[in-house]
């Protein structure tokens, strides 16, 4: 099995390609590309998918114990993926928005 610092950096590594990839969403958006907009989220939700089974995995080492140790990384993973899925959510209300505007060109 991976150390455990090495699960955490695969956990940030995917949260932070999550929130990319939606923001990369929202640039297609802007710009009236509404089909590499579409992809891109759903990119960023297969990183989350991925990212949410990493944490289940700890959360399931740890077995609400404590067993495993919280540090700055651990906490700034945790963060990481959040945000993600934040920015997805309004990510996805904002290209409806986009959608219903002309563009400004």
């Amino acid at each position: 099995m991976e150390d455990l610092e090495s699960i955490i950096m695969e956990l940030l590594v995917n949260a932070g390609s999550a929130r990319s990839q939606a923001l990369t969403a929202l640039q297609m958006a802007r710009k009236g590309d509404f089909a590499a907009a579409q992809q891109a989220m759903e990119e960023s939700r297969e990183f989350v998918k991925h990212a949410h089974k990493i944490q289940t995995q700890l959360i399931g080492l740890d077995e609400g114990t404590g067993k495993l140790p919280v540090n700055l990384i651990t906490v700034h993973s945790q963060d990481h993926l959040m945000n993600a899925m934040v920015i997805q959510d309004l990510a996805e209300d904002m290209i409806e928005l986009y959608r219903r505007l002309p563009l400004a060109n």
